[in-house]
């Protein structure tokens, strides 16, 4: 082999070598580069599962995001849902005053298109956070403005989950014989509506009404089958609902002993919403 042919071949070595050192792009890497643009609308629906998480600021700039796209483009229905979907991140930090913003640019945008929906969606919200706040007499009007359009509308699925909203009101009041009657009006509308039946979000309502009335050991066992569905049903109760379960359970493990809380908790593995609503519910 001449001197030449040896230098040919170093050379290929040496390239060949260089080669397979280059540094290898990961699969999440990878799944970056080549991971597609969302959509408006999976956006939004990211903008909730991050808000559910906890994650504010995440879930505030998508809708943001959304919310420049929908104006840009003069699309009220983008520019409705990310409004409302600020709201709620406003709720959870119990922000009127950026709640009161939002709630102006909703009825500026009904004015506007002439959707009486987004006034149903910000009387809804103002209620939500007004009833966190402690404001119950604020907290019940807007239950009644958001109620009476939602029904005008006939959107059911907002009318119905008003019911159940407004119960917690009627029960900080005292007003129990109202609160009972909600609850049960909730759960009937779902019923005539084809909604689930199993629906947890009814039973904090119920709990809290329980534990009002001083009935610690329905209000708890009630509260446990309420935690025990929404791990089953993989759903993060919102803000204003989470409070109340969450002052329930505070409340029964002063009122309760530890055996106590146990034993009832024990029999609650197959307990069902119809159960409790027979058992509970005049």
């Amino acid at each position: 082999m001449n001197h030449l042919t040896k230098l040919v071949l170093i050379l290929v070595s040496t390239l060949a070598l260089s080669c397979n050192s280059q540094p290898e792009v990961n699969s999440e890497q990878k799944s970056q580069e080549t991971a597609p643009e969302l959509s408006p609308k999976e956006k939004l629906k990211e903008a909730y599962q991050l808000f559910k998480e906890g994650k504010d600021e995440e879930s505030i700039n998508l809708a943001q995001e959304v919310l420049a796209i929908g104006r840009e483009t003069e699309n009220d229905t983008l520019t409705g849902k990310a409004l409302t979907s600020m709201c709620r991140n406003a709720q959870r930090k119990l922000d009127t005053t950026r709640l009161t913003e939002l709630s102006e640019e909703l009825v500026k945008l009904s004015s506007k298109s002439g959707d009486k929906s987004w006034l149903m969606y910000r009387a809804h919200m103002n209620a939500e956070m007004w009833r966190l706040v402690g404001n119950m007499n604020k907290a019940e009007s807007f239950y009644d403005e958001s109620m009476s359009i939602s029904k005008e509308l006939g959107s059911m699925g907002m009318y119905t989950i008003d019911h159940f909203n407004k119960s917690f009101v009627s029960t900080a009041k005292g007003d129990y014989k109202e609160a009972n009657s909600l609850i049960k009006r909730y759960y009937e509308l779902r019923e005539e509506n084809g909604m689930k039946p199993d629906d947890a979000y009814g039973l904090i309502a119920l709990s809290y009404l329980l534990e009002q009335k001083k009935n610690y050991k329905g209000a708890h066992e009630v509260a446990v089958v309420t935690r025990r569905l929404f791990k089953e049903q993989n759903l993060f109760p919102e803000p204003p609902d989470e409070k109340p379960l969450i002052a329930v359970e505070n409340k029964v493990r002063v009122e309760l002993k530890e055996s106590a809380l146990a034993d009832i908790a024990s029999n609650t593995d197959s307990t069902t919403v119809s159960d409790l609503l027979k058992k509970y519910l005049k």
